[in-house]
């Protein structure tokens, strides 16, 4: 009778070891993040950058469309993409939030000192913590929210020209 209890026991637990073996060969191993386009962005809670303060959505209700960018000073493609936020800072419809993400505060205000500062609202994540929430897993990335925090577009990599002019004719319709 025992042998016949450990015998079930041990098929058990090899049949629930390949149950959740074909499980995990079912479900997608790559990161995607094309979801998001059309989610409401709920709360965003992030570190000021030069204060000891925490911003948040209630500081972006200023323009209709808000562009969240992460980047760093030890980040060569955030160096590609800086010349179109500086170019996009001019639009009076859009408000750039940046992030500083896992970077030196002395880094990152000699790169913003030499390439210029773009951003009309800045923050940073400094443990990368906060960034997650924002399905950011590399940097540089930029998402483009409506007035309403919803998703419009999330840009993976540096901006280039294609996305700038993306960004120009989605704020440009009102």
């Amino acid at each position: 009778m025992q042998k016949k209890i450990i015998s079930f026991v041990i098929l058990g637990i090899i049949i629930f070891i390949i149950g959740v073996f074909f499980i995990g060969l079912k479900k997608s191993s790559i990161y995607d993040t094309k979801d998001l386009v059309g989610q409401k962005i709920t709360k965003i809670n992030l570190n000021n950058f030069h204060q000891d303060t925490i911003f948040t959505e209630k500081d972006l209700k200023k323009n209709n469309f808000i562009l969240i960018n992460f980047w760093a000073s030890w980040c060569a493609p955030c160096r590609d993409e800086h010349p179109f936020l500086l170019k996009l800072k001019d639009e009076n419809n859009l408000s750039l939030l940046g992030v500083n993400f896992k970077d030196k505060k002395n880094n990152a205000l000699k790169f913003l000192n030499n390439f210029g500062n773009p951003y009309d609202y800045l923050t940073k994540d400094e443990l990368g913590k906060h960034s997650v929430n924002f399905g950011v897993y590399g940097i540089p990335e930029s998402i483009l929210l409506n007035k309403n925090f919803v998703i419009l577009k999330k840009f993976i990599g540096p901006l280039n020209k294609n996305d700038y002019d993306y960004i120009k004719e989605k704020i440009g319709k009102l």
